[in-house]
């Protein structure tokens, strides 16, 4: 068994496909990339991609693109500026821009902590990848990884409908957040914020519909990130309501309708059983912290229903792929920039779960992501992009949020096409000069 805290190399599980050669004979398109996992991540890398030329395919194990700002429902983004200009742009920039048309209460100007319309969200993500070209598979999730002899995939099996079936490409990028594509082909991972190994906590995200708005803005003071006057507090010191542990913030997201990221749940988010009980309890979550603003602020909450939970579990911890440069949290406070920048984050170190205190940057500050860390050691074709980069537990705490996973999913997407035009699909050889000269092109902002 793995430990958790441990960082090591998993044999490749590929030898057990290759007594079965109709599935690989029987691989399906002739594709130049193929981006694993419709996330945010996964839809700037399918669009960046296809955007650059290359023939790309997009595969997604749920019926919708958009990940944890849609089928997560995520209810916020999470800043977009260092407090003095925005920091995430190119696709990032224009998909938060785009997505602000739909939510009441937003001003042109605002770019921090914006409001999501997980619906509208979702039609944002559809036009542009399919817009950029790319092709979309829904419903297919990988189960398994065949390598050839020099460290390099040739497919992907996945399982849908049509049973099992194997996908090609020239260059693969992992979107999984989980980075079950690095891990099935054999890539050395870590796991955990502290030496043994623990995840953060996650959380099942819901919404109530029916809610007072008008007493909503009067100060009802529903979040509890440093705020005593969350009634959240005093429900949950109570007693009287055991499944509110009273973590929670919110956003209107619609006419009476408001969006919650509330509650944690501890638990290895790579277990499927572990997961299925988690969205189980999520859901005994949500409506426990109904019964509880029922109680102490009735005249918000009166009139209040859930009206939808997540369909998948708000993860913020899992794999991290090793990658030829781990980012670390000393990287994080030395504010530190790379020869080889792809992208700037400057969100803070928001741990869930560790009792260290967040810290957090002064206005105007940031800190790079080098390429380095979207390339897996020792697999030749293969690029990570979004929460499962290769980073340390301290600065993963920061990394992980979604405007971050899109501008290290425009970077995977592009470095991709450029490895099959430079490198025959070697990602570590690129030219990374001209990697980033195009990303500028495309509004992307580093040092």
């Amino acid at each position: 068994m793995l430990s958790l805290g441990a960082l090591m190399p998993l044999p490749s599980m590929a030898k057990r496909w290759k007594t079965n050669k109709n599935i690989i004979k029987s691989a399906e398109g002739d594709w130049d990339v193929i981006v694993i996992g419709g996330g945010p991540a996964g839809c700037t890398a399918a669009i960046s991609a296809a955007r650059e030329g290359a023939r790309t395919l997009l595969i997604e194990s749920n019926g919708r693109l958009g990940g944890l700002g849609t089928s997560g429902m995520v209810p916020t983004w999470s800043p977009f500026s260092d407090g003095e200009r925005i920091i995430y742009r190119g696709l990032a920039e224009k998909i938060l821009n785009e997505s602000k048309k739909a939510v009441p209460y937003v001003r042109e100007k605002d770019v921090n902590w914006v409001p999501i319309n997980p619906e509208y969200l979702t039609t944002v993500y559809d036009q542009m990848v399919i817009g950029s070209g790319a092709k979309v598979l829904f419903f297919s999730r990988i189960c398994q990884v065949e390598m050839s002899a020099d460290d390099t995939i040739d497919a992907v099996i996945v399982a849908n409908k049509n049973g099992l079936t194997a996908f090609r490409a020239k260059v693969f990028i992992d979107a999984t957040g989980d980075g079950d594509v690095a891990m099935w082909a054999g890539a050395k991972y870590s796991r955990g914020h502290d030496d043994k190994g623990t995840n953060q906590l996650s959380s099942l995200c819901f919404s109530m519909g029916g809610v007072d708005e008008k007493a909503f803005f009067k100060g009802t003071h529903i979040d509890t990130n440093g705020d005593r006057r969350s009634p959240l507090f005093e429900a949950a010191e109570s007693g009287n309501y055991p499944l509110v542990d009273a973590y929670a913030n919110c956003r209107i997201t619609g006419h009476g309708q408001l969006s919650f990221n509330a509650g944690h749940i501890q638990l290895d988010t790579t277990d499927p059983w572990q997961v299925s009980d988690a969205m189980i309890e999520g859901r005994k979550k949500a409506a426990e912290y109904l019964r509880a603003l029922k109680d102490y602020r009735p005249d918000t909450f009166q009139e209040a229903f859930i009206s939808r939970t997540a369909e998948v579990l708000g993860i913020r911890d899992s794999r991290r792929i090793t990658g030829d440069y781990i980012l670390t949290g000393d990287d994080w406070r030395e504010r530190r920039q790379f020869d080889d920048e792809i992208g700037r984050n400057c969100y803070y170190i928001d741990i869930h779960g560790s009792k260290k205190p967040a810290e957090r940057y002064k206005k105007g500050e940031s800190h790079g992501i080098p390429y380095r860390c979207l390339t897996p050691r020792g697999l030749k074709n293969l690029l990570t992009a979004g929460r499962c980069i290769s980073a340390d537990g301290e600065v993963y705490g920061s990394t992980r949020i979604m405007p971050c996973c899109l501008v290290t999913g425009e970077a995977a997407g592009m470095a991709a096409k450029h490895a099959i035009d430079q490198t025959h699909g070697n990602v570590h050889s690129i030219d990374v000069d001209y990697l980033r000269k195009r990303l500028r092109q495309e509004g992307a902002f580093f040092l």
